[in-house]
């Protein structure tokens, strides 16, 4: 119990902070509506295959974690509060709390994407089922793995542009993954039958990052 409190309290923290500023909900949508409106408009009129739908809209989903998650420990850095979590509370505590909040935000920017990105290019979703499942998983395993970069990250001279560098080589099996899993989503076809291996990739990956994440925090956080 002391353990989960811990991480609430660190969770806690970082909402209040966001319901103050907005500053990473407000950045992290306008990316998003920008960059979809900007691919509507380059797309206008043309056809073009539920792959490339897919991968568009992940696109747009990857940068944005990289922009906006980016920050949760680097925030903490400029506000100079490392050393007062550090005192109070555990490494794996600051690592769940953060990842909690940091999940939850990308689900919501996912959802309002995909929203977007289905009303501008009047898609027409056969399994919706499945599109939700893989959003949530997809996001799951996204946020694990920044959450664990951001604090690599959040010590080092050139934060902004270091994080895509070392996110991208890590997300190539959910990326692949997830491209296909909504691919299956958006034009039926064999449906969750098609998207079982793909499922299970996302679940395993969001399991080995997250898992690794919690026993190589400590020292993170403490070096």
């Amino acid at each position: 119990m002391n353990w989960l409190y811990g991480a609430w309290a660190v969770f806690e923290k970082d909402v209040r902070l966001e319901l103050r500023s907005r500053y990473a909900v407000n950045m992290l949508l306008m990316f998003v509506l920008s960059s979809l409106l900007l691919m509507a408009f380059a797309i206008g009129q043309e056809s073009i295959g539920a792959r490339m739908q897919s991968a568009l809209l992940w696109i747009v989903i990857v940068f944005s974690a990289s922009i906006g998650l980016g920050r949760s420990f680097v925030s903490e850095e400029e506000r100079g509060t490392v050393l007062l979590l550090q005192l109070n509370v555990q490494g794996s505590q600051v690592y769940a709390g953060k990842l909690a909040f940091n999940y939850g935000l990308l689900l919501i920017v996912t959802v309002i994407a995909a929203a977007v990105f289905t009303f501008l290019l009047d898609l027409e979703i056969e399994r919706m089922g499945l599109l939700t499942t893989t959003l949530i998983l997809g996001s799951l395993g996204l946020a694990g793995a920044t959450t664990l970069l951001s604090a690599i990250i959040a010590r080092t001279t050139n934060k902004g542009p270091l994080l895509p560098v070392l996110l991208f080589p890590l997300l190539t099996p959910l990326l692949l993954s997830v491209v296909s899993a909504c691919r299956h989503a958006l034009e039926g076809g064999l449906g969750w039958a098609g998207a079982e291996g793909d499922l299970t990739t996302l679940v395993g990956f969001a399991g080995v990052v997250i898992t690794t994440s919690f026993l190589l925090f400590d020292y993170v956080w403490s070096d």
